[in-house]
């Protein structure tokens, strides 16, 4: 059984900064892949970031440049840095893990809202 667990969540002031924090733990065959996605209300889930153990980043258009995600795949643990936060960033963010044998695996989500 794999874990995830996502942290870093909270209210945060339109132009500020928060750093999420997601860890692994259980019986983990090696990531490949871990991701950031997102669920505002009433809307679908949607992709905001990879990377892979190689060390490739991707980045929803949406927030290029504002977000940076970083991961230690010794540790299994994935960070999203986000910066110049907008209120349409109001979300919870789930952190996804997919090892070498195709595998997912999803946290429970933190709550991000941007507000004034």
């Amino acid at each position: 059984q794999v874990q995830l667990v996502e942290s870093g969540g909270g209210l945060v002031q339109p132009g500020g900064s928060l750093r999420l924090s997601c860890a692994a733990s259980g019986s983990i065959f090696s990531f490949r892949r871990m991701d950031w996605y997102r669920q505002a209300p009433g809307k679908e889930r949607e992709y905001v970031a990879s990377i892979t153990r190689t060390g490739t980043m991707n980045y929803a258009d949406s927030v290029k440049g504002r977000f940076t995600i970083s991961g230690d795949f010794a540790r299994n643990t994935l960070f999203l840095q986000m910066n110049n936060l907008k209120p349409e960033d109001t979300a919870v963010y789930y952190c996804k893990a997919i090892n070498i044998i195709s595998d997912n695996y999803w946290g429970q989500g933190t709550q991000v809202t941007v507000s004034s």
